[in-house]
């Protein structure tokens, strides 16, 4: 079972129109900037947070947000929010941030780098220097929480020699000739993920520009076509390697599944097994999770848009449009059914808004994890 219907819905029969998809954008920035109170946002049921649960990090938190909304051109004043939200964080931490402290989206680090990135009186290069020395050899060995979020953060500050030291390390904990991948400690257990959030997929990510695209290309490619599950044209990923992975456990989002290896590594592997992967998305539909990025149709169709990237085959643009017109439908269903949007850069509606910009522009490139 390549991926489970139950989790997917049926595409919307309405065609792509660019005007309308502006206007949905618009309308999506104008409403956070409404909603914002001090720097924060409401918090959403389906993130499973409280109603004003003040987060600061880049994934769910403010950083995130004010992020999203500077790339947009909001008039949203991204440097003083963003310096408000810092003191917050360091006053009153959540707990999750707290114990991720120095962690890209969930942590101190995410949010210098958005203050650096928006210009905000905050940034500070030697503080941020100092949390990705302090992440180099995190446990998880993954994007959200360790060194592969923080590698990354230091090469876009430009911390030349933090950036080189904690590729290095990464490096050296890829298993070439035992798993293929990186031997993991996280929610409690030992794990080898291959997604781009959590695993395989977003640690070679971030080796990028350390390691050449040849080397990479050579262990990439075995470790892709040995866990691909095939079924004719069809191709997915389990989220963790087969050895330790639970039955009908197969998801197709960017976080774990076809959409976020693609995304992540498609011009690492073969090109027929990216198109598999490419044309399991569009069978399996529209996710029920919602719209957004991590785990969303939004996040789905971005894939769409790198295998045009690849190729150059203009199907793959009709294809990431039509999805971002369901997504549209999906961020008004949810706001009737809530009474309000859902703000978060990896699992709401900014996110929809930069996709939708994306299927515009044609830009291939995921916010915080292929820019910031």
């Amino acid at each position: 079972m390549l991926w489970r219907a139950n989790e997917h819905e049926e595409l919307t029969d309405r065609g792509w129109d660019e005007r309308r998809a502006a206007a949905a954008l618009a309308a999506i920035v104008d409403d956070a900037e409404g909603a914002c109170e001090d720097g924060f946002w409401p918090g959403h049921p389906l993130d499973d947070v409280g109603e004003r649960p003040s987060l600061c990090g880049l994934y769910f938190g403010s950083a995130g947000m004010v992020w999203a909304l500077h790339q947009l051109g909001s008039a949203i004043d991204a440097p003083e929010m963003l310096a408000a939200v810092l003191d917050h964080y360091r006053a009153a931490p959540h707990i999750e941030e707290r114990v991720h402290a120095p962690s890209y989206w969930m942590g101190e680090t995410g949010l210098l780098v958005v203050a650096a990135c928006v210009g905000s009186p905050a940034a500070d290069r030697e503080r941020l220097r100092r949390l990705v020395r302090e992440n180099r050899n995190h446990p998880t060995w993954e994007l959200m929480w360790g060194s592969p979020g923080t590698t990354l953060a230091a090469r876009w500050c430009g911390l030349e020699e933090e950036w080189r030291e904690s590729a290095r390390l990464l490096a050296k904990r890829w298993e070439e000739e035992e798993t293929g991948v990186w031997t993991q400690t996280l929610y409690g257990r030992v794990a080898h993920y291959l997604g781009p959030a959590h695993g395989f997929a977003g640690n070679v990510h971030a080796l990028r520009g350390s390691l050449s695209d040849r080397v990479l290309r050579e262990r990439v490619a075995p470790v892709l076509d040995r866990t691909a599950l095939r079924e004719d044209d069809l191709a997915n990923w389990p989220p963790v390697t087969p050895a330790t992975q639970s039955p009908g456990a197969n998801r197709v989002q960017w976080c774990h599944g076809a959409p976020g290896i693609v995304h992540a590594l498609g011009d690492l592997m073969e090109l027929e097994l990216a198109l598999a992967g490419g044309e399991l998305i569009w069978r399996s539909g529209p996710l029920r999770k919602g719209a957004g990025l991590c785990h969303g149709t939004a996040g789905n169709g971005w894939t769409f848009l790198k295998l045009l990237a690849l190729t150059g085959d203009e199907r793959w643009l009709e294809r990431a449009r039509r999805f971002a017109t369901h997504a549209i439908e999906q961020v008004g269903r949810e706001r009737t059914r809530v009474g309000r949007g859902r703000y978060t850069l990896w699992t709401g509606d900014i996110g929809v808004a930069l996709y939708l910009r994306a299927c515009i522009d044609a830009d291939a490139r995921m916010p915080t994890f292929d820019y910031v």
